[in-house]
């Protein structure tokens, strides 16, 4: 009589741990080996084994070597799936990047914005003025600014906030 392998009765989590620890190097240099050194997609593909052996742990053989077959098999299979996706698919074609391109420089508009915003800028308090320049033009964070007057960081972030809306408030008059 042929008795069905034996299931590990550990906690699933446990047991995924387990076969992690276990299996995830040589999974991992199997999948080196067939993407070409391309170490990005093998964690990727080695990931995505361990997710289906965790969707189908009960079919994941208890025995150490039979498991490791399995993860390999399935390790494997990933990659043809994705060789044979990628054949099926028309090439992709790469865009040249064109940031560093400089943008159309409307002299008009930036002037205009600039006047608007230094308006905006010279309807604020001193302090708003001080404020708005340490946390947004030197780049400091509300805790440094804190620091740096004195006073808790909630204020500071309470009075940048109200700073922000009175400069809205005077982009929308100007």
């Amino acid at each position: 009589m042929l008795l069905a392998p034996e299931r590990s009765t550990a906690d699933p989590t446990e047991r995924m741990t387990s076969l992690h620890a276990d299996h995830a190097a040589a999974v991992l240099r199997l999948l080196l080996a067939l993407t070409n050194g391309q170490r990005q997609s093998a964690e990727d593909l080695l990931q995505e084994t361990m997710l289906r052996a965790w969707q189908h742990l009960d079919s994941v053989p208890a025995d150490t070597d039979a498991a490791r077959r399995w993860l390999l098999t399935v390790a494997r299979r990933l990659v043809i799936d994705g060789v044979r996706r990628r054949s099926t698919r028309p090439a992709e074609v790469h865009l040249v990047d064109m940031t560093w391109i400089p943008g159309v420089d409307d002299t008009t508009g930036t002037a205009l914005a600039s006047h608007a915003v230094r308006q905006a800028l010279g309807r604020l308090s001193p302090a708003q003025r001080s404020l708005l320049c340490e946390v947004y033009l030197v780049g400091r964070s509300p805790k440094e600014v804190a620091g740096r007057l004195g006073m808790p960081v909630g204020t500071v972030k309470s009075r940048t906030h109200h700073a922000l809306c009175a400069l809205r408030t005077g982009l929308k008059a100007a």
